[in-house]
């Protein structure tokens, strides 16, 4: 009898300290998470942690992921069981926008499980750490509109995982790593709005097989637009920089996703090539305030086009308005102010905006100002001029060219007046 008591014992205290490990493990974060959370408090500049943010809620006299969502940790970061270990790691981390500030490079970032790290809306300073490289399983990091400087580190490229990557607003300087080409899962990259300058990483992008998102504007970033874009490419945004040269129709071709173009406030020059107007997939083209100088038209008079949208004010383009783009059937928005278009305006784009044919878009946007186009105004536009409600749904612009009367009781002659008779003879040829 006291063998058999001795031997139950045993075996009760056996399943009794397995079941306190289960216990015990499954309710506890794991040390080293914990760690790096006391860090980033540690790290915060005390006058910006205000009463009621989520920081302020993190007391570790309590365990982080079992006083989740309570008073004492009420939000920040999210926690998971992510192996047969049974303790609790941290894969989310999102801090509320609630004006914190300090140096993010003294964390260790130790967080092997962590898949988001969201830091945005911010006053976080100094350079982004290279310790990021120890989120091996990151798929979304965000350090959007705080106050980092310096350059992108090659440490970035280790992310593997990583899926997007948001770094505009800030101060961020140099250029945009060669080394961002290793993240063959990247699919969003943002840098807009940072002093960044050099030229796009050509090699970069081509081996970006998984980007569909691209927005680098508002930096000084300059050289040429590289040839190779990934063809997953969707939007590409890279307005108000200093990009320069011809817009080569090769890259367009390569792109064939391509939906949302915009190059505008840049220096590029010579025509804008056909290939953008016969594009299988591109709805909206912004390449205004550039230097282009003519269009190439398409070999077809009806352009098979997804174009919805097209932005070529305030170039230096010549000659008569486009025939063909009255024929693209989408197109509802065309703005060709501020070039040196002469010649009369297209019957066929007043029909566009007064009483498009079945099955095509109306031109609810067609804005021709400040060129040198002369002689009447087409008679569609005519009836759209004296009101009724019509210009509420159509905006059209006329004013300072050479036409023939266009009286500013029309709502599209008025913002400016007709040019003189002198300037306009004095323009060319085609003026009379």
């Amino acid at each position: 009898m006291k063998k058999m008591g001795s031997r139950s014992s045993v075996i009760l205290l056996f399943l009794s300290t397995q079941l306190s490990l289960l216990l015990g493990a499954s309710a506890g974060t794991y040390w080293g998470d914990t760690a790096v959370l006391k860090q980033l408090k540690g790290a915060l500049d005390p006058s910006s942690v205000s009463p009621g943010s989520c920081v302020a809620s993190w007391d570790f006299a309590a365990d982080p992921c079992d006083a989740l969502f309570s008073d004492k940790f009420t939000c920040g970061f999210r926690c998971d069981a992510v192996d047969d270990s049974g303790a609790s790691r941290l894969t989310e981390l999102a801090l509320d926008q609630a004006g914190y500030s300090g140096p993010l490079a003294s964390v260790s970032w130790d967080l092997p499980y962590l898949q988001t790290l969201d830091l945005s809306g911010n006053y976080f300073a100094g350079p982004i750490p290279a310790s990021l490289s120890n989120l091996t399983r990151l798929s979304r990091l965000g350090l959007s509109r705080n106050s980092l400087s310096g350059w992108i580190p090659d440490s970035v490229s280790s992310l593997s995982s990583l899926e997007e990557l948001y770094l505009d607003g800030n101060e961020l300087e140099g250029s945009i790593p060669a080394s961002l080409g290793a993240l063959s899962s990247l699919t969003r990259l943002e840098v807009q709005s940072n002093k960044l300058a050099g030229e796009l990483p050509a090699g970069a992008l081509g081996s970006l097989v998984s980007l569909l998102y691209l927005d680098a504007s508002d930096n000084a970033i300059s050289g040429e637009i590289p040839r190779a874009l990934p063809p997953s490419l969707v939007q590409f945004t890279m307005r108000n920089n200093s990009l320069e040269g011809e817009l080569a129709p090769e890259t367009l071709q390569l792109a064939s996703s391509l939906q949302v173009l915009d190059l505008s406030h840049n220096k590029l020059a010579g025509p804008v090539p056909s290939a953008l107007f016969t594009h299988p997939s591109l709805q909206q083209l912004t390449l205004s305030s550039n230097g282009f100088d003519s269009i190439q038209s398409p070999t077809s008079p009806f352009p098979q086009s997804e174009l919805i949208a097209v932005d070529l004010s305030d170039n230096r383009i010549r000659g008569l308005l486009p025939a063909f783009m009255a024929a693209m059937p989408t197109l509802s928005a065309l703005a060709l102010e501020n070039n040196q278009f002469s010649g009369a305006i297209p019957t066929e784009y007043a029909q566009r905006a007064a009483a498009p044919a079945q099955g095509a878009a109306r031109l609810e946007r067609l804005m021709l100002g400040g060129n040198y186009l002369m002689g009447p105004i087409p008679a569609p536009l005519l009836g759209l001029g004296w009101g009724g409600g019509e210009e509420e749904e159509v905006r059209v612009s006329l004013g300072g060219n050479c036409l023939y009367r266009c009286p500013a009781r029309f709502f599209f002659c008025q913002g400016a007046d007709q040019r003189s008779a002198a300037e306009c003879k004095s323009f060319g040829p085609v003026i009379p």
